[in-house]
């Protein structure tokens, strides 16, 4: 039997290929995902508030102070897991928290808050993923918190957790208030 050699190259850049693909994708931990934007500034933005449409918010509501800014949407199952520690973040860490509502529609994204309550200082509408695009973001929840200045410290994937906040979050929101001094 006789092999055509023409049909053994694309064969050869297939494997190649896969081969490449399966080493230059492996992370060691399928939760982290590597960030662009760490010790960068959050990326600028003119986008309207989703209670107040009036109102256009910029990157500048969001520097003054350490803070967190949490990626949510009504269609993710974890934003629904994760909002109970966002409500209690919001209530008993000082602590500033600003959601960015991504690829939602506003009517539902303020039904879903009035179910569920809103521990958002204000919200961003990012209907078009715009926002979430310039962040790097892959869905929702995603969290940055974010220093003084508007510069993105930290970036957590995934819903936050008790857990998560405690071992992961926290650590580096007193970090950046104790250089600020803040803390």
């Amino acid at each position: 039997m006789t092999v055509n050699k023409s049909l053994l190259i694309p064969l050869a850049v297939f494997v190649m290929l896969v081969t490449v693909l399966a080493f230059g994708f492996r992370l060691d931990d399928p939760h982290y995902l590597p960030s662009e934007l760490i010790a960068k500034p959050f990326p600028e933005f003119k986008l309207r508030d989703l209670h107040d449409p009036d109102r256009i918010l910029t990157v500048d509501d969001i520097k003054g102070s350490v803070s967190l800014v949490n990626v949510w949407a009504t269609w993710c199952p974890n934003c629904v897991l994760e909002h109970p520690e966002l409500m209690r973040i919001s209530r008993e860490e000082d602590l500033p928290l600003y959601g960015v509502n991504y690829n939602d529609e506003s009517p539902k994204a303020i039904g879903w808050l009035e179910r569920y309550e809103n521990p958002f200082q204000f919200n961003i509408v990012d209907n078009k993923g715009i926002l979430a695009i310039d962040l790097g973001v892959y869905g929702a929840p995603e969290t940055f918190v974010v220093d003084k200045h508007g510069v993105i410290q930290y970036r957590h994937v995934g819903p936050v957790s008790r857990e998560i906040w405690n071992h992961e979050i926290l650590p580096v929101i007193e970090l950046l208030r104790n250089q600020a001094g803040e803390g």
